[in-house]
């Protein structure tokens, strides 16, 4: 199947970016090394392109409905210019994804979802879609910038008659930014940096992007591939669908129990409240390594006698920390902060400890 390429793919192979298939989209990795982009956005401010994420708009009287149905978390409590963040329930007691919803306007909703979901997403809320809900899926049509970082309200606030310090986590405006109208500014970031997120149209990306730059050179801002935001977010313990969250993994495991809102019914919810009940087998936990050594995507984890007691589903080596870190699944009596265990690197075992998140 061809590679899907963003509005500004030439704009990022342009500046030297190492491009790479990513969730069937050619995307930026990396423009000079993870370290320095990484610590770029940790002390001053970065911007990423992630307009390969999908954007659905569910609108109409039945549009609530359908969104309580399909997800997890309780949207009835959004109100206009809040967003959610969320998961898709499958009925087999695992994930189909993890999503924000935003409320746009009274009965207008916008969904986003990840980039390798986007149609598997639309068929399974779409089958639930029995009372004629309004859905587009818009994703072909926006880009999408997160300037994530310390400094990322300074550079921001000079292309924007928005107060910037109005939008709270979780919050967004629409309004006028770098000379366009409409423009979505949301604060959702998934670094831990501090930051927004910028939707507009396809038409207006490169105006957007290269006007972002020219504000942020003072502050010595870079464009930042997906190398540094995979480990900016795993230093914040935050899941990434396909490694650490799946269609096997329960959001109770997951560590998702705060977006598992049993307040209301929705997809498998009874069987989720029976394991909520019952209690979870494995943990989803977050670990530094004590022993030098990089824990790496499905090693084992083993306690102290050897026995494999789960697996890595994210690692690194922290560029913060300067450590191995990962996430991964363990057996819930091994879950607790503390508790010393070992990662099994090609035949050696390495000493780490489960910590709590974030892990910096």
């Amino acid at each position: 199947m061809e590679l899907k390429k963003v509005q500004l793919n030439d704009v990022h192979e342009s500046l030297g970016a190492k491009m790479v298939p990513f969730a069937g989209y050619n995307m930026p990795v990396r423009y000079s090394s993870d370290i320095e982009e990484h610590n770029t956005v940790r002390d001053a401010v970065g911007i990423f392109d992630v307009s390969h994420m999908g954007e659905f708009l569910v609108s109409g009287p039945h549009a609530l409905e359908l969104i309580q149905k399909v997800t997890s978390n309780d949207a009835s409590k959004l109100e206009i210019g809040k967003a959610q963040y969320s998961c898709l329930p499958n009925d087999q007691g695992g994930i189909v994804d993890d999503l924000l919803v935003y409320k746009i306007r009274e009965e207008e909703y916008m969904l986003v979802v990840n980039a390798s979901n986007i149609d598997k997403d639309w068929n399974w809320i779409s089958q639930y879609n029995s009372r004629g809900a309004t859905m587009k899926n818009i994703s072909d049509d926006f880009s999408l910038f997160a300037v994530q970082g310390p400094k990322a309200t300074q550079v921001l606030q000079k292309l924007t008659s928005v107060d910037l310090s109005t939008i709270k986590f979780y919050t967004f405006e629409v309004g006028d930014f770098a000379g366009i109208e409409h423009v979505i500014i949301s604060a959702t970031g998934y670094t831990g940096a501090g930051g927004f997120e910028i939707y507009l149209h396809n038409r207006d990306a490169e105006k957007a992007w290269h006007k972002i730059l020219q504000a942020g050179e003072e502050f010595g801002i870079k464009p930042i591939g997906l190398g540094a935001r995979d480990t900016l977010r795993m230093e914040m313990g935050y899941c990434l669908y396909g490694n650490d969250i799946d269609d096997s993994t329960s959001p109770l495991e997951a560590g998702l129990g705060w977006i598992t809102k049993f307040t209301k019914d929705f997809v498998n919810s009874d069987a989720l409240q029976h394991q909520k009940q019952q209690g979870v087998e494995k943990k989803l936990v977050g670990f530094k390594m004590l022993d030098r050594g990089i824990p790496r995507h499905d090693y084992e984890i083993q306690d102290g006698s050897g026995r494999t007691i789960g697996r890595v589903t994210s690692g690194t080596m922290s560029p913060t920390l300067s450590q191995g870190i990962g996430l991964g699944y363990v057996e819930t009596q091994s879950s607790s902060p503390g508790t010393e265990v070992f990662i099994a690197v090609r035949n050696k075992k390495l000493k780490a400890q489960v910590q709590k998140l974030p892990l910096i």
